[in-house]
């Protein structure tokens, strides 16, 4: 007998892995250059090389032991004390080493963090549009995600329906902010009012209620845009991050849960992330990237770029007619289709050899998600082809 469970989810693979996948194959057929494959967010800037250079000073040390042993359960002390004091300096928290949880990246993160807040039965909250996969980390707890549907006449919080679907059974609330698939950053208004409702349905529930941010996106923001740190603005805070994005490490898959010292056990559930691990199989990022990115704690490699290619694609795009939430940050757009079914939209750009993905499973239909984290000249080359399709809706 086989787990039905994850037999029956081969049925709902991700759309943007199947996309990403089309298109790798149709790169075979014309060549990359001649695909404009916005379906992946892979970083497409280099490492820093001061990464690099750590990289491989660590990996030539006379002590291999050190850098290829095991990793203590919550992460190697040191690099946790790193980060915590980079947080710190940062963001004006006073968090400590013991606030500190080393993992395989935001998903990693994600999935402790539910874990340690949630029984079987809870409720979690997020709001559309959202990542998919955010399905899978929580339903696989035991808990229940309930979608918030979308404001998108500007893609902040739609606190009217917040509110009414809100009740004694939600435990965590999930943020991911600069947001996939937006690009949009929550405002600091919409932080705090956020916050102060958290508040009050404590208060009136008598329980704790944790919001889980979600922000391997933090340092993609754009010029003037206002991106609060939500773990300043809410006591019961945990944050989950990835440098996958920061410093274009996508595949050494390294993060972390950082807990709101004022947060109700903060220490405590990092104590208990540890015990998490146990049950899931996590056991740890290896040592080698852990110590190499707490060296670079504080950098990030030239992000510029995608505030480049956001600019040439949003003008272009609103040029063409398409209704689009200017983005804040990331190197997603989040445009409307041009006309109401967004997978038959895609399935039209294909003829193009343009590779978009629709936000059904975003939680958002009608809209398509775009990864511009490709060279700049390839986003120009592509403007012929938007040219092409949107002509097609004349």
């Amino acid at each position: 007998m086989i787990a039905e469970e994850y037999k029956k989810m081969l049925g709902e693979k991700s759309v943007i892995r199947q996309l990403s996948e089309y298109a790798a194959e149709r790169a075979e057929e014309i060549g990359y250059e001649n695909v404009f494959d916005y379906s992946l967010g892979n970083p497409s800037v280099p490492v820093p090389q001061v990464f690099t250079d750590v990289l491989v000073e660590l990996a030539t040390r006379d002590d291999p032991g050190s850098v290829h042993g095991y990793s203590p359960s919550l992460g190697i002390a040191s690099v946790r004390e790193k980060i915590a004091a980079s947080l710190k300096e940062r963001f004006g928290l006073d968090y400590e080493k013991e606030h500190i949880f080393m993992t395989s990246g935001a998903a990693g993160a994600i999935a402790h963090a539910l874990r340690a807040v949630t029984v079987s039965g809870d409720e979690v909250i997020t709001f559309a549009p959202y990542f998919p996969e955010y399905n899978p980390y929580v339903n696989k707890t035991g808990a229940v995600l309930k979608i918030v549907p979308p404001d998108t006449e500007g893609f902040q919080i739609n606190f009217a329906a917040f509110e009414k679907m809100f009740s004694s059974k939600v435990m965590a609330v999930i943020v991911n902010t600069p947001n996939n698939p937006t690009g949009i950053a929550y405002s600091s208004a919409t932080i705090k009012k956020l916050a102060r409702f958290l508040e009050e349905k404590e208060r009136e529930y008598g329980h704790d209620i944790h919001l889980i941010s979600d922000e391997p996106y933090r340092e993609i923001v754009f010029e003037n845009v206002d991106a609060p740190y939500v773990a300043g603005y809410y006591h019961n805070a945990i944050t989950c991050y990835s440098f996958s994005k920061s410093l274009s490490l996508p595949g050494e898959r390294i993060g972390y849960v950082a807990v709101n010292p004022a947060c109700r056990d903060a220490k405590l559930i990092i104590e208990m992330c540890g015990q998490i691990s146990r049950g899931i199989g996590h056991n740890c990022p290896p040592s080698i990237i852990q110590l190499a990115v707490a060296e670079v704690a504080d950098l990030t490699a030239d992000l510029s770029v995608y505030e480049t290619n956001m600019n040439i694609l949003y003008r272009e795009l609103t040029g063409l007619g398409f209704s689009c939430v200017k983005p804040g940050g990331t190197f997603y757009m989040f445009p409307k289709a041009l006309e109401e079914d967004a997978v038959a939209f895609c399935k039209r750009a294909l003829k193009y050899d343009l590779i978009l993905v629709p936000a059904d499973s975003f939680g958002c239909p009608g809209y398509f998600r775009m990864a511009y984290c490709i060279p700049t000249e390839k986003v120009e080359r592509s403007l012929a082809a938007f040219r092409k399709l949107a002509a097609d809706y004349k």
